[in-house]
């Protein structure tokens, strides 16, 4: 198993959950798998690249992807939803609003996906797209994904934006996919919609979900463990000003 996923360009995390890192933004999308059903983290940045994933992560999972969770609203993270037809999406509450058909969010989107260096044309094309989120989470969801496998789907924002959802698989292995939470390529970006002033109790509630001996999956870069979250949090409480 664990030569299939590397041979796949995916990295393999615990049995059954893995994540590869896409091109251009690098950014992370995660899999989970179980009994007949699979989840997949986040869905690339256009709509060719999703529907790039969803093969591979169905090559994978020996069957199709049944549940999408997307970590938070932005382009590099979401874009390919669209190309998830069918399954079942996953957001933080009010993540559903902001990709309204007629509202500003999906325009923002648009804008940032151009001026990140995302064609035109795909910006757009991905941005009218944009799938509804029936599935908002206020607290915490746990998914029977079969076999024994369960994941919790939880609420942990606001921070990096308004709308951040932490993914916990326990297992032997614990893995926690943060989306961009946390970040290990660079230091994390604080865009418009970042609550600043919350990020650091976000980072504690990712500590609180996974623990010490979790293995944590940040939106951009390498695998990291919980010193290096609670480094990155007491950088952004010095940064912010924020206290304990």
């Amino acid at each position: 198993m664990s030569v299939m996923w590397e041979d796949r360009g995916w990295e393999r995390l615990a049995p059954g959950v893995g994540r590869c890192r896409l091109p251009v933004w690098a950014c992370t999308a995660g899999l989970v798998v179980g009994a007949g059903a699979a989840l997949l983290v986040d869905a690339g940045s256009s709509l060719g690249e999703g529907a790039r994933l969803r093969a591979a992560a169905q090559a994978l999972a020996g069957h199709r992807v049944t549940h999408l969770a997307l970590t938070h609203p932005h382009f590099d993270h979401v874009f390919g939803a669209a190309a998830f037809a069918g399954v079942e999406v996953y957001g933080a509450v009010g993540t559903d609003a902001l990709f309204a058909r007629g509202g500003h969010g999906r325009e923002a989107l648009r804008a940032d996906a151009v001026a990140e260096g995302l064609d035109a044309r795909s910006a757009e094309e991905a941005a009218d797209a944009l799938v509804r989120v029936p599935h908002e989470v206020c607290g915490e969801w746990t998914l029977d994904l079969g076999g024994g496998r369960q994941v919790l789907l939880a609420n942990v924002g606001p921070g990096h934006t308004g709308h951040d959802l932490a993914v916990l698989v326990p297992g032997e292995v614990e893995v926690v996919f943060c989306g961009d939470l946390v970040e290990e390529s660079g230091e994390p970006q604080a865009g418009p919609d970042a609550v600043p002033a919350h990020w650091p109790a976000a980072l504690d509630r990712l500590l609180e979900l996974g623990g010490e001996d979790a293995v944590y999956v940040p939106g951009h870069g390498a695998v990291v463990d919980a010193a290096f979250v609670r480094a990155q949090r007491d950088a952004l409480a010095a940064r912010f000003g924020v206290s304990r």
